[in-house]
């Protein structure tokens, strides 16, 4: 079996809406790397990188999905670890789709949404309305107390950083996957003191305590594998092609 790459692409640009989106200029949504113009199966990974290409090709992949793209601090000159990168993805035929905001926000399929279906939740509200007219966060009414989400958390995901300020039976709970540095400050005017995210910088702990919050770190990368394995498999049920996670190592 075998589907066309512009079907695979009007696809995912319509399911994700990624034209509704205001991203990062080097986010460059959608395909950033086609091939000659057929698909016979479909992977999906979080970050654009040498490695995960080599994998890629290894499994026989030629539709890749990834979150994080390749073009973040382009343009540059096709050489050394670029030249590897795109000399991998053209010489196993294997096209390249980024999709990063519209895969945080997206209110079924995005990494925020499915962190909180994660843990039984369903999003109401959006949260961080950074992305254009779409929310690229969600917050859900909680259905435990602090102890009992830092319980679900831990057993979830392999390393969870806890700071635990705010109150010990919080109403509601933000999602913001990845990094929650813009999320923070946002907190408060949303009439929430909790927050899943990925990662913070350091200065942050300070304000949790002045702020009285409780944040959970749970890794950037491992609050960002839901939208791309969503994506690539829905796009796979419906095309009736194979599809394949490309995991990493990655434990930040």
């Amino acid at each position: 079996m075998h589907a066309t790459l512009d079907d695979l692409v009007r696809y995912c640009d319509a399911r994700t809406r990624r034209a509704a989106y205001q991203d990062a200029p080097g986010a460059f949504n959608g395909l950033q790397v086609a091939n000659s113009g057929r698909a016979t199966k479909i992977g999906a990974a979080v970050d654009a990188g040498l490695v995960t290409f080599q994998r890629a090709a290894a499994a026989k992949i030629d539709f890749l999905i990834v979150h994080h793209g390749m073009y973040w601090d382009m343009p540059r000159p096709i050489t050394g670890t670029t030249y590897a990168r795109l000399a991998t993805l053209m010489q196993s035929e294997c096209a390249l789709y980024s999709c990063h905001l519209p895969l945080d926000g997206h209110p079924e399929i995005g990494n925020n949404a499915l962190l909180a279906r994660q843990l039984g939740l369903v999003p109401q509200r959006p949260f961080l309305m950074r992305g254009g007219d779409e929310p690229t966060g969600w917050i859900a009414p909680a259905a435990t107390d602090r102890a009992g989400l830092r319980q679900q958390l831990e057993s979830l995901y392999g390393r969870v950083v806890a700071l635990e300020y705010g109150s010990a039976a919080p109403a509601e709970i933000a999602f913001c996957s990845g990094s929650g540095n813009s999320a923070v400050n946002e907190l408060r005017p949303a009439g929430v003191d909790t927050l899943v995210t990925g990662e913070l910088r350091e200065e942050w702990f300070t304000v949790a305590q002045e702020q009285r919050l409780n944040l959970y770190l749970c890794g950037h990368y491992a609050t960002e594998m839901h939208g791309v394995r969503a994506l690539a498999a829905e796009l796979a049920a419906k095309f009736n092609l194979p599809w394949e996670f490309v995991a990493s190592e990655n434990p930040l």
